[in-house]
C-alpha cells in the first residue's frame, strides 16, 4: 500500500539567493508521494519568479500569494491548500537531507497517531557558526536523540523548527496554524507537548540549517527575548502554575525582572529571590528580593528559574533534585 501524502508548507521572502538548493534538496528526496506549497511572503527579489519556474518542470510545487503579510499568515493561507495525510514545514533558505521525509514518515508509520516525528539539525554558514549557535545545537540534537525535548521545553524551543513532521489529524487537533502568536514555531511546541504528542528520538541529521546576517530570526522584532519570554508565561500559567503551591522566581536580571512583572500585573503572589547582596532586602516592582536561603523555609514551592550562568544551573539544578523536587513540576528552567 502507497505510504500517504506529504504536505510541506513553506513560506518565502527575498531568498532567491537560497531557493534552488533548498528546492533541488526537496526535489533529491527519496520519499517522492509529497506536495510543496509554496507562499509568497511579498517578494521583492525574483523569489517568485524561481518558484514558478521550478512548479513549471514538476507539478507537485504549487505557488501561492501569502492572503496576508507575515510569517503566520503565509502558513494560514498554505495550510488551506495542503491534501496530504502527514504535514511538515520548511523555510526557503535551508537543506533538507535526502531521507528527511522517508524517516519521518516511516517512523510516524510505525508509531501512530500521536507521536511527533522530529529530526537533528546542523547550522551552516559561509562565515562559520558561532559559539552560542553550536551549543543550542548540541543541546538541541541530544534531547532529539533521546526524545526528551520537553524536559526542557521553558528553556529554548526544542522542537527544530522547520525539521517536525505529524498526522495531519494530530497537526489539527493542537491547533495547527490557528493562532497568532509569536514565534509562532516555539507557540507550537508548547502546543505539541500540550496536547501530549509524543517526540520520536532521532539520532540523524535531517536538516541544514543556514546562518546570515538577513535571516528572519535575526532580523524580526517577532523573535525578540520578550516575545519568548511570553509565551513561557503565557504556557507556564496555562499548563503548570499550581495555586496550592507557593510560586518562587529564581534571578533579578532581564528576565527575572519580565517574570516577575507580569505576575505583578496578573496579581500572582510570588517570592523572588536573588544572590546578588546589592539587589538582596531591595524591593522592585513593589517586591522584596530575597537571598536563597529563604527556600528552606517555603513549603511545597514551585519555582520558576531564570539565572542565566550554566554553573549556577547546574547547582541548582542538584539542589532541587537532591530536595526531592520534580523537573516540569516543581521547578522550570526558564534560561
Amino acid at each position: 500500500m502507497k505510504e500517504g501524502r506529504v504536505s510541506i508548507i513553506m513560506p518565502f521572502r527575498n531568498t532567491a539567493e537560497f531557493l534552488s538548493e533548498c528546492l533541488d534538496s526537496i526535489l533529491q528526496q527519496s520519499y517522492s508521494n509529497w506536495e510543496l506549497i509554496a507562499i509568497n511572503d511579498r517578494s521583492e527579489d525574483n523569489s517568485l519568479d524561481i518558484l514558478k519556474a521550478y512548479a513549471l518542470e514538476d507539478s507537485r510545487i504549487q505557488v501561492y500569494q501569502n492572503e496576508g503579510q507575515g510569517i503566520l499568515p503565509a502558513l494560514q493561507t498554505g495550510y488551506e491548500k495542503v491534501q496530504g495525510v502527514f504535514i511538515t514545514r520548511m523555510d526557503s533558505d535551508d537543506i533538507m537531507a535526502t531521507h528527511r521525509l522517508q524517516w519521518m514518515v516511516s517512523e510516524l508509520t510505525k508509531k501512530g497517531i500521536g507521536h511527533l516525528a522530529v529530526g537533528q539539525v546542523k547550522y551552516f554558514s559561509h562565515r562559520g557558526i558561532s559559539d552560542g549557535y553550536q551549543k543550542y545545537e548540541s543541546w538541541l540534537n541530544q534531547l532529539t536523540a533521546k526524545g526528551t525535548n520537553y524536559e526542557e521545553l521553558y528553556k529554548e524551543c526544542v522542537v527544530p523548527s522547520p525539521c517536525w513532521m505529524a498526522y495531519r489529524m494530530d497537526f489539527e487537533k493542537c491547533g495547527g496554524f490557528s493562532h497568532d502568536r509569536y514565534p509562532e514555531d516555539y507557540d507550537l511546541t508548547f502546543r505539541f507537548y500540550e496536547y501530549g504528542l509524543e517526540v520520536i528520538p532521532c539520532d540523524q541529521i535531517l536538516l541544514q540549517w543556514r546562518d546570515y546576517d538577513t535571516r528572519t530570526s535575526r532580523t524580526s522584532e517577532h523573535y525578540a527575548q520578550n516575545y519568548f519570554l511570553d509565551i513561557k508565561m503565557h504556557y507556564f500559567l496555562k499548563l503548570h502554575f499550581d495555586e496550592q503551591k507557593t510560586l518562587v522566581v529564581w534571578g533579578a536580571g532581564f528576565k527575572g525582572k519580565t517574570v516577575a512583572k507580569t505576575l505583578v500585573n496578573q496579581n500572582i503572589d510570588f517570592v523572588w529571590l536573588c544572590d546578588n547582596p546589592n539587589k538582596i532586602g531591595k524591593r522592585i516592582y513593589d517586591k522584596k528580593l530575597w537571598h536563597f536561603e529563604v527556600l528552606r523555609d517555603i513549603k511545597s514551592p514551585q519555582s520558576i528559574i531564570t539565572v542565566a550562568n550554566a554553573q549556577s544551573q547546574i547547582e541548582i539544578r542538584d539542589y532541587l533534585k537532591h530536595q526531592g523536587f520534580e523537573n516540569m513540576e516543581d521547578y522550570f528552567f526558564f534560561c
